[in-house]
C-alpha cells in the first residue's frame, strides 16, 4: 500500500466514525420502561395496551425512529400535524408488526401502504405537566389536528391489581403484546425510568444466531433450532415459534433475534424460549 492509499484509507474511516458519531447524536432523547413490578396504590397509574408496532419520533417536523433514522413518510400522511414533538408508535393492527415493519423501511413512500398506518401517540417529550397533564394536551392535539392518521393510545385506570390482570388477559387472548403503565405524576425523563412499566404475560429479550442446527422427523432438512448467544454471553438453544417457512430460511449467523421466555434458570439461561421475529433496527 502506497502513501496516497494510506491517506485515502485514513479519511474513509474518519468518514466513516464522523458519520456514525452524527448518527448517534441525532438519536431522539426517548423515555423507556422498565419491567413492571408490585405498586402501592394501582389508582395512581394510566394504562394502555403495548402495541406490536414501531415507534416513532415527531421532531415537529419530521418522523424519526427512535435511531435517528427519517422515516419516508407521504407528505399527506403528516400533514397539518402541530410543531409538538409527539412520542408514539407506528401502527396497522395486533399481529402485523412485519408488515408496518417493511412499510416504513420502505425508501419511497407508497401511498396505498401508508393509508394502513395510524401514528399512536402515547407522550409528549417536550411538553411541562405531569402525566395527566400531559394525557389532556395529546387529547386536545388529535381533535384539533383532525387527521385520520394521528391518533392516541387509550389511557384508562383500574381499582385494582386484580382488575388489572383481568384487562391483561383480555388483550392477550385478542392478540395484543401487554400493557403500560405510567405513574399520573411523572415528568417525561430521557432513558429507562421506573415510572413507566412493561406489563406481559412473559418476557422478551435479544440475542444473536450463531448456529443453525438441523431438524429431525417432520422438520427434516429444515431448521430444528437456532442456537444463540446473548449480550451476557449465555448460550443456548430456541427450537420453537418458527413458521415453516421460517425453518426453510432461517435467519442468518449474526442475526438479532427477538425471543419470549419464562423466567430463567439458576444459571442464567432463559426458560421456554421462543422466537418471535428477527430485530431489525430502524
Amino acid at each position: 500500500m502506497n502513501l496516497k492509499q494510506i491517506y485515502s484509507f485514513i479519511f474513509a474511516s474518519f468518514c466513516l466514525l464522523f458519520s456514525l458519531l452524527i448518527v448517534a447524536e441525532e438519536k431522539p432523547p426517548i423515555q423507556k420502561g422498565s419491567i413492571y413490578h408490585t405498586v402501592e396504590n394501582i389508582k395512581n397509574y394510566w394504562v394502555s395496551e403495548k402495541l406490536d408496532g414501531v415507534r416513532g419520533y415527531w421532531n415537529g417536523k419530521h418522523l424519526l425512529t427512535r435511531q435517528g433514522n427519517n422515516i419516508n413518510a407521504p407528505k399527506w400522511f403528516t400533514q397539518n400535524w402541530p410543531n409538538t414533538v409527539m412520542d408514539g408508535e407506528l401502527w396497522i393492527a395486533r399481529g402485523q408488526f412485519e408488515q408496518t415493519s417493511g412499510i416504513i423501511r420502505q425508501k419511497s413512500a407508497a401511498d396505498n401502504s401508508w393509508q394502513k398506518i395510524r401514528f399512536m401517540i402515547f407522550d409528549l417529550p417536550k411538553t411541562s405537566g405531569d402525566f395527566s397533564q400531559r394525557i389532556a394536551v395529546m387529547k386536545n392535539i388529535t381533535k384539533q389536528t383532525n387527521s385520520s392518521y394521528l391518533n392516541m393510545i387509550t389511557q384508562q385506570k383500574f381499582r385494582s391489581v386484580s382488575s388489572l390482570f383481568a384487562h391483561l388477559d383480555s388483550i392477550v387472548e385478542l392478540g395484543g403484546e401487554g400493557l403500560m403503565l405510567h405513574h399520573q405524576n411523572a415528568l417525561y425523563k430521557v432513558g429507562r425510568v421506573q415510572h413507566l412499566m412493561k406489563l406481559k404475560k412473559y418476557q422478551d429479550d435479544e440475542a444473536e444466531v450463531i448456529a443453525h442446527i438441523q431438524g429431525k422427523g417432520k422438520f427434516i432438512n429444515m431448521l430444528g433450532a437456532l442456537k444463540v448467544k446473548t449480550k451476557s454471553g449465555i448460550i443456548f438453544k430456541i427450537g420453537s415459534g418458527f413458521s415453516n417457512e421460517e425453518r426453510k430460511n432461517p435467519p442468518a449467523i449474526g442475526t438479532q433475534i427477538t425471543y419470549k421466555f419464562f423466567g430463567k434458570t439458576k444459571n442464567g439461561v432463559p426458560r421456554f424460549a421462543s422466537f418471535i421475529r428477527i430485530r431489525t433496527e430502524l
